[in-house]
């Protein structure tokens, strides 16, 4: 079962800088190849690491695809100056609607993924994406931009969030990094998306700070420990973690909000990915099902939990 660590245990260190970065946004070939290495350690022939395996293919396939496209078209500057005079997102991912760029995206990406390995299920799902029609994939990206997925469907929904990630992951690429700024609790500085996790850095100048990662474009935003990733409360916060496990992941809950968000620790695994080691352990979500905490993170290949 999932144990409490007291806060001021060594989750709660104060970091070596006084003032890090308020984000940092991805570098999107970088992003998806390190996430499929990282897919490609955790899995193995038991439990879910087949899923895992197939994870990781998507991701190599991210990757390819982020390799062959030219450079991201920034978004326009006028704009991205004004979302940030008025502490909006940049990216207004509530906004977005599947466009002809997108839609090129995405059919490089599912005919990328047309000869991986997988289950008969997932192939079959992968034909009624190809299949599917601009309004239908646009009813999807509607239902992943609201975290609404019907898990019956994940399948489908898991290769358009494929290709939103990749498409979100290039524009955030191209925004201006030091002027980002808070735009509120629990949301990405860049587009506005949930986090999927936390991770506690080992970066030379913000060594021990706290990072959230967006479920959605890949930008890391600096969160303040012992703070909610959902909610920002102080109150009532804890740690929960396997028993003799080896303290790397632990799941930070907050009696507030009622939400739990897993948080990574960089500093004794600097091979920890926020979004692979998301899925990686599921064992954490399954123990945390008998609790009164729900998971307050998004993760498109971790529905139902």
């Amino acid at each position: 079962m999932p144990r409490k660590i007291p806060v001021e245990g060594d989750v709660t260190q104060i970091g070596e800088v006084r003032t890090p970065p308020v984000a940092r946004v991805p570098d999107p070939v970088r992003l998806f190849e390190r996430r499929a290495q990282r897919f490609e350690f955790l899995a193995g022939p038991d439990g879910i690491g087949p899923y895992l395996g197939f994870l990781g293919r998507v991701a190599q396939a991210q990757h390819a695809v982020a390799m062959e496209l030219p450079e991201p078209v920034a978004p326009d500057e006028a704009n991205v100056s004004r979302s940030l005079e008025f502490g909006m997102p940049p990216l207004d991912r509530n906004a977005f609607s599947p466009d002809a760029e997108f839609m090129s995206l995405s059919e490089k990406l599912f005919g990328a993924l047309e000869p991986v390995e997988k289950p008969a299920a997932a192939q079959t799902a992968l034909e009624t994406i190809r299949n599917s029609s601009e309004a239908e994939i646009a009813a999807i990206v509607a239902d992943l931009m609201a975290d609404a997925v019907p898990v019956e469907r994940m399948a489908e929904y898991g290769y358009v969030a494929a290709a939103l990630q990749l498409h979100f992951a290039r524009l955030a690429s191209t925004l201006p990094e030091k002027q980002l700024k808070s735009v509120g609790d629990g949301a990405c500085p860049s587009c506005g998306g949930p986090p999927v996790s936390s991770l506690i850095v080992n970066w030379p100048r913000a060594n021990g700070s706290r990072f959230c990662s967006c479920a959605l474009c890949g930008t890391l935003w600096h969160h303040v420990r012992i703070k909610c990733a959902i909610c920002s409360s102080t109150k009532g916060i804890r740690y929960q973690e396997i028993d003799e496990g080896p303290g790397t992941i632990k799941a930070e809950t907050c009696d507030e909000c009622g939400c739990y968000v897993k948080i990574f620790n960089q500093q004794k695994d600097a091979s920890l990915d926020a979004f692979a080691d998301d899925v990686g352990s599921l064992g954490i979500d399954l123990l945390m099902k008998d609790t009164q905490f729900r998971r307050g993170a998004f993760n498109p290949f971790l529905l139902g939990y």
